[in-house]
């Protein structure tokens, strides 16, 4: 896959901390993010495809259960 560059503006005090967590981990600042796009990318797609599964899931399920109630049988005295 062909990668490409970004340019993203962010507040002095970000970058400096983002500098800092890079260095604890022994990276970029830019391989942080864009490890943080990739996760962020996988887990909405992850998220979408559940979302489709179950809405399939449930309109093609079987009407389960037993009796309807009514009020009336709800508050028989």
């Amino acid at each position: 896959m062909a990668k490409r560059n970004i340019t993203i503006q962010l507040d002095e005090d970000v970058i400096t901390d983002a500098k800092v967590i890079a260095a604890k981990r022994g990276t970029s600042v830019s391989a942080l993010v864009a490890q943080q796009l990739t996760e962020l990318s996988y887990d909405d797609m992850r998220y979408e495809r559940a979302k489709r599964l179950a809405l399939q899931l449930m309109a093609e399920a079987e009407p389960h259960g037993g009796r309807r109630w009514s009020r009336a049988d709800i508050y028989k005295d």
